[in-house]
């Protein structure tokens, strides 16, 4: 809006006003009832809700009393402008048309959801009331405004779904570019029930590979990758999912299956040679020019080629597994105690980190932790890893409480209700394990060194088949922690060590 001419002076204070909020000379301080308040303060007053000391009513309290400066509503103040929604009469920060947030949100995303009717596509009915049910509705109006305009945009992805010009498939989703925007638009879409649900790195594997099958020039080749994928990779990893979720480390390991089957066909079509050509001489020379992963990565898809009879038998060296040199266990102690008394550290990776250093475990299987996993067994506190579940020391209870009770990520549709002990931002996920990892390395924790120290510590003191169901652990994983460790299985009877020796000495006798 077009301002009359103003004198120096004032246009001074209009553009360079302190405001009398935060003291601060902003520019472009706007007008309000008791003085100059910035943009920054005046949104900040009128979402501040409560009982007003003044007439005891619960709404906005945008205004200051002058002899204390408590905050009190806007007719106890004496302001003559009005705050309430002209929808739903709620006090609010007013967008267009004089609509609270909630309200303009609303109205937002009936437009963007409208099949062509005037009313949201019946589809996506469930959808728009997961967003609408969210506590602070500012940051889904927020989230519509990300790129505005362009392409790929939430509001552009919402346009098309509403005329239907996107799929209600997870197939369509992926060739949709930004790929981060299309895939968080597809969590809410799951986690709402538009979508049928699959696990997010299955979503992930199948969206990379269609983009890597169109980068693949020769016909024959994407082929062959394409046959892999989908008789071979894809069906494993869809089956782990059903026992348990697939980590990001398992889905990278699938596309670099698939990455080397495809490096692999390139050096062989190099040479001259083709699958069905391909000999032992061609095999070993691979080896030979490649290091140890690449050896172990291309692996499945030689043995896949063998079995499909696309090539002859190759006889292939043993894969090599790599283990982490642990650390000293006085170090594991000394992190633990750091951990546990540095009160100014953040408390998200302090929590996982305390997790990783106690039970040995891996910062993939810590973000599936749920609020359910945590027990309150009269004052003691449980942590559900295996079976039974891991009593926790006190000073790391307390912390897990505190944590637990301050969850990042809850205020938005995606977690509203989430049970994950570390929410994530997407909706119905918890946070990404490389995430909490890279939070975890800037204590300067070394989390796969400390899990290595923790584990072995476990089968020095314990039984390996007690500390395996305990931690979740496999037993042949924790037999062979011992051997090196100089346990063995030998000290730990079987059987049914719940009776005394007694009964046991009766059970005997009856038995002869």
């Amino acid at each position: 809006m077009n301002r009359p001419y103003a004198t120096g002076e004032q246009y001074e204070r209009w553009y360079l006003a302190e405001c009398c909020r935060c003291s601060r000379r902003r520019h472009k301080a706007g007008s309000w009832p008791d003085g100059h308040v910035c943009r920054t303060c005046a949104d900040h007053a009128v979402r501040c809700r409560g009982v007003c000391p003044g007439c005891g009513q619960d709404r906005a309290l945008p205004g200051r009393r002058p002899s204390d400066g408590i905050a009190i509503c806007a007719t106890c103040a004496g302001f003559s402008q009005s705050f309430a929604c002209s929808r739903c009469g709620r006090e609010d920060k007013l967008h267009g048309g004089r609509l609270c947030t909630r309200c303009a949100f609303a109205s937002r995303l009936t437009q963007l959801l409208d099949d062509g009717t005037g009313q949201i596509r019946p589809e996506l009915a469930p959808l728009a009331g997961f967003l609408l049910a969210m506590d602070h509705p500012l940051s889904g109006l927020t989230w519509l405004c990300a790129r505005k305009g362009q392409p790929g945009s939430p509001e552009d992805l919402l346009r098309r779904l509403g005329q239907g010009e996107i799929a209600l498939t997870h197939e369509a989703f992926h060739a949709l570019q930004p790929w981060r925007a299309a895939s968080h638009l597809r969590e809410l879409l799951m986690a709402c029930g538009v979508l049928p649900a699959m696990d997010k790195q299955i979503c992930s594997f199948e969206r990379w590979l269609a983009g890597h099958l169109a980068e693949i020039t020769d016909p024959e080749h994407a082929q062959l990758i394409r046959r892999f994928a989908t008789w071979e990779v894809l069906p494993r990893l869809r089956a782990r999912a059903e026992n348990k979720a697939i980590t990001p480390a398992g889905r990278r390991h699938a596309g670099d299956q698939v990455k080397h089957a495809t490096a692999f066909l390139r050096w062989l079509s190099d040479r001259g040679r083709s699958l069905t050509t391909c000999r032992q001489a061609d095999v070993d020379a691979w080896h030979a020019e490649h290091n140890e992963y690449s050896r172990s990565t291309l692996r499945a898809f030689l043995l896949w080629c063998t079995a499909s009879n696309l090539t002859q038998r190759f006889r292939l060296p043993t894969p090599v597994i790599g283990q982490a040199a642990p650390l000293e266990q006085r170090e594991r102690l000394n992190l633990l105690g750091y951990l546990l008394t540095s009160g100014d550290l953040p408390l998200r990776p302090r929590v996982a980190a305390i997790i990783v250093l106690l039970y040995a475990q891996p910062l993939s299987r810590v973000v599936r932790l749920t609020i359910d996993d945590v027990i309150h067994d009269g004052d003691q506190v449980l942590l559900r890893l295996g079976d039974p579940p891991s009593p926790l020391p006190a000073p790391a209870a307390d912390l897990l409480l505190t944590w637990m009770d301050n969850r990042d990520n809850m205020n938005t549709a995606t977690n509203r209700h989430s049970r994950w002990l570390f929410p994530g931002r997407r909706a119905g996920q918890p946070m990404h394990s490389d995430t909490l990892a890279a939070l975890v390395g800037n204590l300067g924790i070394p989390a796969i060194a400390g899990r290595a120290c923790a584990i072995r510590q476990h089968v020095m003191e314990m039984p390996a088949p007690i500390v395996a169901e305990a931690l979740g652990y496999h037993h042949v994983t924790t037999a062979k922690l011992a051997a090196q460790s100089g346990g063995t299985w030998s000290r730990y009877a079987p059987g049914d060590h719940s009776r005394s020796s007694s009964d046991q000495a009766q059970q005997r006798i009856r038995d002869s």
